[in-house]
C-alpha cells in the first residue's frame, strides 16, 4: 500500500500532525483549508467572497503539486461560519469551478478556528 503525502509551498503550510494531503490509488484527499495567504502566512479577514476564493486557490496548489485540479475535484466539503453567508460563497464557488459541478456538502458551524468564515477540504482524482 503506497501513501504519498502532499507538501507545496503554494498553500499554507499545515499548522499541526496532518498533511495538505495524501495521495492512494489515484484519488487525492486534501486537508481542510482556511484562507490563509502561502505566502506571507497573513491570515484573510475580509469578506466571505475574499476568504472563499483563497481557500478554493489554496485547495487548487494542493490538487497542482499532486497532480490533480479542480475539475478532477469528486467531493468537496465546505464548512461556513455563518450559514447566511451562503448566496457569496456560491457565487465564487460558482465562478472559480466553472462548468465542473463535484458533490458537495455544505456544513454550518459556529466557529472556525482563528475566526475565519470559511473551510473547504476535498477528495479528487489524479490526472490520468
Amino acid at each position: 500500500m503506497s501513501i504519498e503525502n502532499i507538501l507545496t509551498p503554494n498553500a499554507p503550510t499545515p499548522a499541526g500532525h496532518y498533511s495538505q494531503a495524501t495521495v492512494h490509488n489515484g484519488v487525492v484527499y486534501v486537508a481542510g483549508q482556511l484562507p490563509i495567504d502561502p505566502v506571507t502566512g497573513e491570515k484573510l479577514h475580509g469578506s466571505i467572497e475574499a476568504q472563499t476564493e483563497r481557500t478554493l486557490r489554496n485547495v487548487e496548489a494542493i490538487l497542482h503539486a499532486a497532480n490533480s485540479d479542480l475539475s478532477h475535484i469528486l467531493k468537496m466539503t465546505v464548512y461556513v461560519a455563518d450559514i447566511s453567508q451562503w448566496g457569496a460563497v456560491n457565487a465564487v464557488y460558482a465562478r472559480l469551478m466553472g462548468e465542473h459541478k463535484p458533490a458537495r456538502a455544505i456544513v454550518p458551524v459556529k466557529e472556525l478556528h482563528y475566526g475565519f468564515l470559511i473551510e473547504i477540504e476535498a477528495i479528487a482524482a489524479v490526472n490520468s
